[in-house]
């Protein structure tokens, strides 16, 4: 119950504070994102490239430390396996620097894959080159792409970052199905609510 109660502060706050749109100087929705080569937790550079077979991608930016990325991280896991068979893959990728969140460390990343059982491609943005290109700014930040990689959906997982049970609108299936469709998402800009990305410090 407490924790339960900790989260419904974070989202209160969140929503008073942190929600997001897509930063200007990050990819817009049309944009054509860049391809990108980050290490996978099993130790092997992945790019979307590698997605021969992919019919498009969602670029989720998350991580172990954040209680958002936490809240998601089942949904996450689902998500994948539900719209993997279908052509689209979620591809995670950490942001955070490792010195300012410890957690967020390359081996705490290949401890939290191994033990949660991730089906996805976990990476590691270590010089953080990445999420600035995509506007990313919490975590979790989630990036449609199509096959083209032509940015087609950006924000949040769904309506409900406290209650996986209480979601009444799945932003990203409803995305993938307008983009299976042939059509433009609507809503293809939603608010992005998680904790923001720990920058290195200049």
């Amino acid at each position: 119950m407490k924790k339960l109660l900790n989260l419904s502060l974070l989202v209160i706050l969140a929503t008073t504070f942190s929600f997001t749109v897509p930063s200007t100087g990050g990819y817009q929705i049309g944009d054509k994102a860049e391809d990108f080569s980050l290490k996978n937790t099993d130790g092997k550079m992945v790019s979307l490239k590698n997605y021969s077979q992919a019919k498009g991608y969602i670029v989720v930016f998350t991580c172990n430390s954040c209680p958002y990325a936490q809240a998601y991280e089942q949904r996450i896991i689902e998500l994948h396996k539900k719209l993997e068979p279908q052509g689209y893959p979620i591809v995670a990728i950490n942001p955070n620097d490792p010195a300012i969140a410890s957690a967020d460390s390359y081996d705490k990343m290949q401890e939290r894959a191994k033990n949660q059982n991730y089906p996805f491609a976990y990476l590691m943005d270590e010089k953080q080159e990445v999420f600035p290109k995509f506007g990313a700014t919490r975590t979790p930040h989630v990036f449609v792409l199509d096959k083209d990689l032509i940015v087609k959906y950006i924000g949040g997982i769904d309506d409900n970052p406290d209650d996986s049970q209480g979601v009444t609108i799945n932003y990203v299936e409803n995305a993938i199905e307008s983009i299976k469709a042939g059509k433009s998402p609507d809503p293809s800009l939603t608010k992005a609510i998680g904790c923001s990305i720990k920058k290195k410090k200049k």
